[in-house]
Order: structure tokens, then sequence, then C-alpha cells
């Protein structure tokens, strides 16, 4: 795999708004080189066998149990609101109608 050169690194650099002194460039484009390496290794693995979506751990929700509490009176809530409509809070639209 192609490495990238210091010029690469200054453009990249760049393009995220980083100021980078001459030391931290230096130090990027050997890490950033470092990445690219593993990569190439990674590259060649034989993946075919693995389904696109499969996952190295089971995804599941971690949840609390609901509680029944006590609420805030509506009074309460609208004596904060900055503007309201009956037992509504009235908040600016974000959406344009259409």
């Amino acid at each position: 795999m192609a490495s990238l050169s210091r010029t690469d690194v200054e453009h990249v650099a760049h393009l995220a708004r980083l100021g980078l002194s001459e030391a931290e460039l230096q130090v990027f484009e050997g890490q950033l080189n470092h990445i690219l390496d593993q990569y190439a290794i990674l590259a060649e693995l034989a993946t075919d066998h693995i389904a696109p979506t499969a996952q190295t751990i089971e995804l599941e929700n971690i949840l609390r149990d609901d509680v029944v509490r006590p609420s805030l009176l509506t009074a309460a809530v609208l004596a904060n609101a900055p503007a309201h409509d009956g037992e509504f809070i009235v908040v600016p639209a974000i959406l344009d109608e259409r």
C-alpha cells in the first residue's frame, strides 16, 4: 500500500484546520503510515465467509426498570416556560410548513 508523504499529511492537516508544528507533522506522518500499514495487513484476511453485518459482540440495549414517581405540577412547569398556551409550552417552529 502506498504511504503518505509529508505533503499529504500537511494537506490533511489543512483540511482539518489543524495548525501543526514541524515536529507534530513528523509524528503524525509516522502514525498515519503505521495505520495504513496495519490496514493493509487486515485487508489480506479472507473475509468471504463472514456476513457483512456480523458483530463481534451481541448488541443489546441496557435499560433501567421504569419506576413511577411523582411529577412536577403543570403550574410549576409552566411558570418556568418563556411562553405557554393553556397547558402547553410554546416553542419556536423548526420546520417550514409546506
